[in-house]
């Protein structure tokens, strides 16, 4: 930033007893001063009782008169130390450094590996100095990931983690399905879709059942974890339903031609499946700080240079899934210092590598070093497009028959900048951007604020369960455990202490 001057610092973690601590130093000085009692903390990672594979909070940095700090006040503004009431415990856990957002917003994550009975006390500091409300004290117990206490009245859940009353997508997504025969489905699904890639599960008291028809079924991994995830967490309702695996969403009957409710990660205008989250934002949920770097909460923190210093260029990098992709390279080659766009690997039409050329992997974060950037389709949805929305670049989305989850919401010159279904626009778009600066930033700011919402952890969680309560609404026979199917069972975990006093209560009420 203009004024700031920046020196290097190291931020380090260690665990000793009972607590880990972040540090922090103050490494950057900044255009105001930061008001540790004034600055504010919120977020689902301050209560005990939601619970995620990794819990998240937020913090905003605030001047002593009362104004949120609206760029970066330095990464190591502020430092976090996570204690275990009772120093009869040793509850293993991970705690990074808070992210920094660059707006003035920080992004603190941790993942525990046990239970805390007593529960955990949370204290977040500035230059010494108590920030918020600090210290927090989640009142135990404060249960991991992996310990099975799921809450039996759904609307308590559904409450604690502020699910919204209804999801516009699920809604229209439902439309077409006023009732549910499952002896229907279990005829038609096999003989129309069998061969396509199908998981077909059964949700009987909680427990989940499953078999699988066709092709690409290793993806039941991702729906498979997700459920067993969800099922920890609440009573799920007794349902029977049907997910495809595959890329394309399969239901091509109207309303009229009495379509089946097949559950795709991604839906079309011709086509009538309910949408759940893909298995990339879906896995990207579930091994946060654990099996993946680039998931949604930690690219928040990976944005690139502010906004003044990133380069003025549009720019895209992919494979060759679509030929519109092909046409942006060729636009990108006639105008080089307006759009920088590559094919990275050439599968479907190998013959143009010769012309467009292959152009070099970069790291997802680096693409963020330019202002703005291109999102055209793959095979179906471009699913790094959540991804772009949550850097503080301006999205350029093509228009596209194609739909996740939560693309309902967007709106177009609000959220993103639209372009045609063909590309034709792309330049003059690009050239509006550059002459209308402010604009394009104000643009940018919103799409990212609206994504932060929607793609966070709990919001994931709400839309899969409200999926599964509308489908069994509609449900006009019961579910049953069919021929073939195998019971999904939840992961062992034997080194970490549970007890869920939920289920002790079931027991002590039967």
């Amino acid at each position: 930033m203009g004024g700031k001057m920046q020196r290097q610092c190291v931020s380090w973690a260690f665990s000793v007893g009972l607590f880990l601590m972040v540090s922090v130093g103050k490494c950057e000085t900044g255009k105001e001063e930061v008001s540790a009692a004034k600055s504010l903390v919120w977020g689902p990672g301050l209560r005990a009782d939601v619970v995620l594979p990794v819990r998240y909070f937020y913090i905003q940095a605030v001047t002593h008169t009362e104004e949120n700090v609206t760029y970066s006040p330095g990464s190591n503004t502020f430092n976090v130390v996570i204690k275990v009431l009772s120093s009869r415990e040793h509850v293993r856990r991970y705690v990074p450094a808070p992210l920094d957002r660059n707006d003035g917003t920080f992004l603190m994550r941790y993942r525990l590996y046990g239970t805390a009975s007593e529960g955990l006390k949370i204290e977040i500091f500035h230059q010494g100095q108590h920030v918020g409300q600090s210290p927090y004290i989640l009142k135990g117990p404060v249960y991991h990931e992996y310990c099975y206490c799921p809450e039996v009245e759904p609307q308590i859940w559904k409450d604690t983690g502020s699910c919204p009353a209804e999801e516009e997508q699920i809604s229209r997504d439902f439309i077409n399905f006023p009732s549910i025969d499952l002896s229907l489905l279990l005829e038609e699904v096999p003989n129309r879709f069998g061969d396509r890639g199908i998981v077909h599960y059964t949700i009987l008291n909680n427990q989940i059942y499953r078999r699988t028809m066709g092709r690409y079924t290793d993806f039941k991994m991702f729906s498979d974890e997700m459920l067993l995830s969800l099922a920890r967490k609440v009573r799920l309702p007794d349902v029977e339903f049907y997910v495809n695996v595959g890329d394309w969403p399969l239901e091509t009957r109207q309303m009229k031609d009495n379509p089946l409710p097949i559950i795709s990660w991604c839906g079309s205008e011709d086509t009538t499946d309910i949408v759940l989250p893909t298995y990339d934002i879906t896995r990207s949920t579930l091994e946060t700080l654990r099996g993946v770097t680039n998931d949604l909460l930690s690219i928040q923190g990976q944005t690139g240079p502010a906004w003044e210093n990133k380069t003025e260029q549009a720019f895209w990098r992919g494979r060759d899934s679509r030929e519109e992709r092909l046409k942006l390279v060729r636009i990108s080659k006639e105008h080089p210092d307006l759009l920088d766009a590559g094919i990275t690997a050439y599968f479907f039409f190998r013959e143009e590598e010769k012309e467009l050329g292959k152009a070099q992997l970069i790291s997802f974060f680096d693409f963020f070093k330019y202002k703005y950037q291109v999102n055209v389709d793959g095979t179906v949805a471009a699913y790094r497009f959540p991804y772009l929305m949550l850097g503080d670049s301006l999205v350029m989305k093509q228009d596209s028959k194609y739909y996740e989850h939560f693309y309902r919401s967007l709106k177009p010159w609000k959220h993103y900048v639209p372009l045609k279904r063909d590309m034709s626009d792309v330049i003059e778009k690009i050239k509006w951007v550059k002459d209308n600066d402010a604009e394009a930033q104000k643009i940018a700011r919103s799409g990212q604020a609206l994504a932060r919402d929607l793609l966070q952890p709990s919001s994931l969680y709400c839309y899969y369960f409200i999926v599964l309560q509308e489908y069994a609404k509609r449900q006009t026979t019961k579910p049953e455990i069919r021929n073939g199917m195998e019971h999904v069972l939840q992961p062992t975990d034997n080194e970490s202490f549970c007890n869920c006093k939920r289920i002790a209560n079931i027991k002590e009420e039967l």
